[in-house]
């Protein structure tokens, strides 16, 4: 999926239909129903219509009575910032950041109304970085407090009929969160649709506040009924429409008009365009949501990276993969990083420096020892960090809890970026034979490159790590060479002593 724009306030205007259960088995405000259904016409042939005269004449006019069940919310978050000042001293400043996105409210149940949006509408990163920004906050910074509250437009600024919202469940693969009030608000008036059921052609209905300016409808067609989201933390099934959106019309509602009643019906919520295409707008079929809009209980969907077990069986794979190959290396964030078998049975990884390949080194060296639990990849064994100096040991029990906490996360990485790319070399041997191979090869590849965009942060720690705690001038350094070379796992290492003159070195034994 290509980058996608920025988003503002979208609020719904209304557009003719007619009143039906807000969600299946309950019942909406709205208690008029029409007088028989619409009989299938020309533009009827699937489930879903090709036009929106297909639209029943009194549900057109019902609806224009119906006040509006989409409202505009406004999210607010502040940051905490650290820096330097000129005196040394460590400084806290604060930022904070407003953003406006649609919401629509879909159920009533023990005296709260439920509302629905986006994910990125309603919740601000934790902590800023590359891949996760928040708008002229700088990276490393955390979220300390933040809200989100109705509001009437992107312009309102009085706060004292402001509806105050609380987050029930967010989804971030499906871009989904959910928010109740005590508030009596008017809730969707329709039925929650199939989009399994829309083909290409089918007419949508999109209600949004384009720009955060004015209320507007718009109207298009599905030009691809499926396309798999895999942007950043999404991963869900979209489908394609050529509505003229604009920033802004995040977390719209997306109507289509049903062949058997001739009624609106919700099929997806607009989250996301393509920067490259004047008009093309992807939304999250409805099909995904239903179960999270009545259970409130989000169930993650594995990734392809995280469907790869670390155990016995995964790491014969990267063992014979760190065996056979002339180049056991793997991208790790925006860095690179290898692993390599030795004979005692220990598996080496190592995070090779920034310059990769202009100058070879590795800031981090980590024994993968072998496990005798089936259900176990391997066993932490020693640690040592580096620089143009060499290698030098850190003991496990010298190291703080948060150093700790993060050597673990990068092998468990490690280990699954590792695998994540034998198992892509795998398929690609193959790819060529059959167009099912073929995809299977590209979606690893995407899911690969994705699993390690998501480890940069990780891999720029451990270079700051490295940098305070590598060997310095005068220090004894060990070889990468002798790492890989020794079986013994306690001792037998060749070392270099490091003088304050890099000219000057000799060999010594440990």
């Amino acid at each position: 999926m290509s980058t996608y724009g920025q988003w503002v306030c979208v609020l719904s205007f209304l557009i003719p239909g007619l009143s039906l259960a807000a969600v299946e088995g309950l019942q909406s405000k709205a208690a008029v129903k029409p007088e028989g259904a619409l009989a299938p016409g020309p533009y009827c042939t699937n489930e879903y219509a090709d036009d929106l005269s297909a639209l029943n004449p009194k549900a057109r006019e019902l609806e224009q009575r119906l006040p509006s069940y989409t409202f505009c919310i406004r999210t607010l978050a502040t940051y905490e910032c650290p820096s330097y000042g000129p005196d040394g001293n460590l400084r806290r400043k604060k930022r904070k950041v407003v953003g406006h996105g649609t919401a629509f409210a879909y159920r009533t149940q023990g005296g709260e109304t439920y509302i629905m949006t986006n994910e990125h509408v309603a919740d601000w990163p934790v902590v800023t970085d590359e891949q996760n920004p928040a708008d002229d906050v700088p990276a490393g910074c955390k979220r300390v407090s933040d809200s989100v509250k109705i509001v009437d437009d992107e312009s309102d600024s009085f706060d004292r009929d402001d509806i105050q919202l609380t987050r029930v469940v967010s989804d971030p693969q499906l871009d989904i969160t959910i928010l109740k009030t005590k508030e009596d608000l008017p809730v969707l008036p329709w039925k929650i649709g199939h989009s399994s059921g829309l083909k290409e052609r089918n007419v949508v209905d999109v209600r949004g506040f384009p720009l955060g300016v004015f209320k507007a409808t718009n109207a298009g067609k599905v030009i691809a009924a499926y396309d798999h989201d895999e942007y950043k933390e999404w991963d869900h099934v979209d489908f394609v429409i050529d509505a003229l959106l604009s920033p802004g019309n995040s977390g719209s509602p997306v109507f289509a008009v049903s062949c058997k009643t001739g009624e609106f019906e919700l099929v997806g919520v607009y989250h996301a365009g393509y920067t490259e295409g004047s008009a093309l707008n992807v939304v999250i079929g409805i099909d995904q949501i239903r179960e999270l809009m009545t259970t409130f209980k989000r169930k993650p969907q594995p990734r392809m990276a995280s469907k790869l077990a670390l155990n016995q069986k995964s790491r014969l794979r990267v063992v014979n993969g760190a065996k056979n190959s002339m180049a056991p290396y793997f991208p790790f964030g925006n860095m690179t990083a290898a692993v390599r078998y030795r004979t005692d049975g220990t598996l080496v990884y190592e995070l090779l420096n920034r310059s990769f390949p202009t100058r070879v080194y590795p800031v981090l060296v980590m024994e993968d020892l072998p496990s005798s639990d089936e259900s176990n990849f391997g066993i932490m064994g020693r640690i040592w960090i580096g620089n143009r100096q060499g290698l030098k040991h850190h003991k496990w029990a010298d190291l703080d809890a948060d150093a700790q906490e993060q050597f673990d996360k990068l092998l468990d990485a490690m280990r699954a970026e590792s695998l994540a790319t034998f198992d892509l070399r795998d398929a690609d041997r193959v790819a060529e034979t059959s167009r099912e191979k073929y995809d299977l090869s590209k979606r690893l590849e995407r899911a690969l490159q994705k699993a390690s965009a998501g480890y940069a942060e990780l891999a720029s720690n451990t270079v700051d790590f490295a940098e305070k705690r590598g060997p310095q001038p005068g220090e004894i350094a060990i070889e990468l060479r002798s790492i890989l070379a020794s079986g013994d796992r306690q001792e037998g290492f060749s070392t270099i002593a490091r003088s304050a003159t890099p000219t000057e070195s000799v060999e010594k034994v440990k």
